[in-house]
């Protein structure tokens, strides 16, 4: 017989899952997407127009328009989250190397570095806090918008809350919600933390003021 203990780790697990898989195959389409935007003027008006659209549209309209692709599993949900981190995450990590001063791409080339070297030794460590800062909000969008998978029953916490809600047992609500709300500030605050072990010179930089 499963326990309400029980229930309650499985769908925890199931969450995070959801949330740390969308999130991580997000982060993988982002980054070429915004080297094509920045590499290619043309494509950086509908590489942001197509995923601000995409952000637009609401979740249970998205998990519906992918239902004939993916069927009834937990495919839909990771697959709707991560078009919504698209949005996030491209437009942070375009902005992020956009800021990238010219002075150190310059300097960094009269140093022999070749564009590969020059973009994973310079300009993504510098545009590392603006990448960060995206990846920080598509995560806690993420933990939010991954409750909704419960209208196909891969919701993690959210599928007791809609089980909740539909049997009036208030108290599964009220800690899957808190779960729910946890999850996503320790999220913040892990991300918060491994920003700052790598950027370590925006801390000097602030300690210095």
């Amino acid at each position: 017989m499963t326990t309400r203990h029980q229930l309650l780790t499985d769908a925890t697990l199931e969450h995070l899952r959801l949330t740390g898989l969308s999130v991580l195959l997000g982060l993988v389409l982002a980054v070429p997407l915004a080297l094509l935007a920045r590499r290619k003027r043309w494509a950086a008006g509908p590489v942001l127009g197509v995923t601000t659209i995409l952000y637009t549209i609401p979740s249970l309209a998205m998990f519906s328009l992918l239902l004939p692709v993916y069927g009834l599993s937990a495919s839909v949900v990771v697959a709707g989250l991560v078009l919504y981190s698209l949005t996030l995450l491209v437009r942070n990590i375009l902005a992020g190397l956009q800021g990238v001063p010219a002075d150190a791409r310059e300097a960094a080339r009269g140093m022999g570095y070749g564009p590969l070297r020059l973009l994973l030794a310079v300009e993504l460590p510098l545009a590392l806090p603006a990448v960060m800062a995206g990846l920080r909000i598509a995560t806690v969008s993420a933990v939010s918008l991954a409750t909704v998978g419960a209208i196909v029953g891969y919701g993690g916490l959210g599928n007791l809350i809609y089980s909740g809600m539909n049997s009036f047992f208030k108290a599964q609500v009220l800690t899957a919600s808190v779960l729910c709300v946890l999850i996503a500030i320790a999220a913040d605050l892990l991300l918060l933390g491994v920003q700052r072990l790598l950027t370590p010179w925006e801390r000097a930089r602030r300690e210095t003021r």
